[in-house]
């Protein structure tokens, strides 16, 4: 028999008195996670500069705010380290309404912040909080918790497949009215991949697949402007898009084009200087491939596949110690990042409809940047605790 099938389902109850030495095996995750972060704020400067200098006569102004946000960011992290994975479990009820609530507040007038047609934002003075950032992170850990106390229903009957898709709607729903179609995406995403690993049968996603492609069929029809993004997207070249709905892609598409192998140099840029819109937040991805390339763009590309693959096996050894919660928590936080880097540079480089999607770790924004941060501490603190697992099953 093997090891994990030994295993009890309740984790961390080991023999009275044990000590056990911290892992070793922490560095790659951190070290990942601290070149993304480093390299973010250098790009994120260089693709600034000049607009900062421009509107604030500071050419550092958003260097100096995002490193604020970094630092808060690692004191988060640092305080998320010393919390069990248990403890989230316990309270996975109370953080799912937690995250209902958040999404509610931008609606409610004065408190809700209004940017472009949209409603994401809580104004809290010094940064402006995007709830949906924190509220996926806590429908992830119900998630986690739903599938580990009811995986068998969840692999043999509808009930198990639908009772968290229905959580997921409520979500959706909320984010639909924002409107914030990038998060509801990759929400829905993580859910039925999530839902996918823990052995729901295949058939059951092919029914939700028709239903989701109707929804979003009747979405197109309903929001006009969805049928023009799209019509952007699908020939930014057009005459009537060039300067309109399709400019952004198109000057972000000019910036890769200049950049071809190896960029034209760190701040060479010409496309930040006010011709790409938002240079420095949702397309700061367009800037490093026209300062460093595609070799740049490999190296991004390269780390955040990494990032997710670490997720991944922090998951993988988790499920083998069956530590259920863990695993699928830390599937989950993959599947965020994977998500949401692969809808950015897929925006970036003009394979997806333009959205208003952060690259984590590189795009400007508190919010992001210090979600980001905890979610690499619950993986971190995840990983730590299935290898204290280990190390006291082997001193059993």
């Amino acid at each position: 028999m093997s090891m994990a099938g030994t295993v009890s389902r309740r984790p961390g109850r080991g023999m009275p008195g044990l000590k056990l030495s911290a892992p070793q095996s922490l560095n790659s995750l951190l070290l990942i996670t601290g070149i993304l972060l480093l390299g973010g704020l250098l790009m994120m400067t260089s693709a600034s500069i000049e607009i900062a200098s421009s509107q604030f006569g500071d050419p550092f102004y958003h260097l100096k705010r995002q490193a604020i946000f970094a630092v808060i960011g690692l004191l988060v992290a640092i305080i998320t380290l010393h919390v069990p994975i248990k403890t989230w479990r316990s309270y996975s009820w109370f953080l799912l309404m937690a995250s209902y609530g958040l999404l509610l507040l931008v609606f409610v007038p004065g408190v809700g912040k209004v940017v472009n047609g949209s409603a994401r934002w809580i104004d809290l003075g010094f940064i402006n909080l995007q709830p949906s950032e924190l509220a996926k992170v806590f429908i992830v850990i119900y998630l986690a918790s739903f599938l580990e106390r009811h995986l068998d229903e969840v692999r043999e009957k509808w009930s198990g497949f639908f009772k968290p898709l229905a959580v997921i709607f409520a979500a959706v729903v909320l984010l639909h009215f924002e409107p914030d179609h990038g998060v509801m995406v990759i929400l829905m995403l993580t859910a039925f991949s999530m839902i996918f690993l823990a052995g729901a049968k295949l058939y059951r996603f092919f029914l939700m697949l028709i239903l989701c492609v109707g929804a979003v069929a009747s979405l197109a029809i309903m929001k006009p402007y969805v049928i023009v993004r799209l019509s952007s997207f699908l020939n930014p070249w057009a005459a009537e898009n060039v300067y309109g709905g399709g400019y952004q892609l198109t000057q972000a598409l000019i910036a890769f084009g200049r950049g071809e192998w190896f960029g034209v140099g760190l701040g060479n840029s010409i496309q930040k200087l006010y011709f790409l819109p938002e240079a420095h937040n949702d397309f700061v991805l367009a800037i490093i491939g026209e300062e460093l390339g595609l070799f740049g763009v490999a190296v991004i590309v390269l780390l955040f596949c990494l990032l997710v693959m670490n997720a991944f096996a922090i998951g993988k050894a988790a499920h083998l110690k069956n530590r259920l919660f863990a695993a699928f928590f830390a599937y989950g936080l993959g599947l965020l990042f994977a998500g949401q880097a692969m809808i950015n540079i897929g925006v970036n480089i003009g394979l997806l409809p333009t959205k208003g999607l952060t690259l984590p770790f590189l795009s400007y924004g508190g919010a992001s940047l210090i979600v980001s941060c905890f979610m690499v501490a619950l993986l971190v603190r995840i990983q730590y605790e299935t290898e204290c697992f280990s190390a006291r099953e082997v001193a059993q």
